[in-house]
């Protein structure tokens, strides 16, 4: 085996394990894409009943929070899903990939969102 085939077979290596880390975190990232935008909705829809009530003006903050019990608990939801880091979660397949092509840069290389390798010409000498 020469190297030109070992480093090819090493970069087919390298692509497959890409594309199966970049395929197993895709579900996840979908699941928690709906967990926030289920949470989302739910507290836009609150947020709408309790401002359109007239009651909301005439009782205390705490009561008209009491009596807008979608408001409230959506809210929280919200609050604990955002403290909890789900924005980093919505978003880990870019994450992966952003770093990845960082680090194939110093290589002439890149990625495609699914983790398939972009090889880049290599860059022109100058011989004089």
């Amino acid at each position: 085996m020469t190297y030109e085939q070992a480093a090819c077979d090493d970069l087919k290596a390298f692509e497959r394990r890409l594309t199966e880390a970049i395929a197993s975190v895709k579900p996840i990232t979908n699941r928690w894409r709906t967990v926030l935008a289920l949470s989302t909705l739910s507290t836009s829809i609150g947020a709408y009943y309790w401002l359109s009530d007239p009651q909301t003006a005439k009782v205390s903050f705490i009561q008209s929070l009491y009596n807008h019990l979608l408001f409230t608990i959506s809210s929280i939801v919200l609050m604990v899903l955002l403290l909890t880091g789900i924005h980093k979660k919505v978003i880990g397949t870019s994450i992966i990939t952003s770093r990845v092509r960082i680090v194939l840069a110093d290589f002439n290389m890149s990625c495609d969102d699914s983790g398939k390798l972009i090889l880049r010409p290599r860059p022109q000498q100058n011989t004089s």
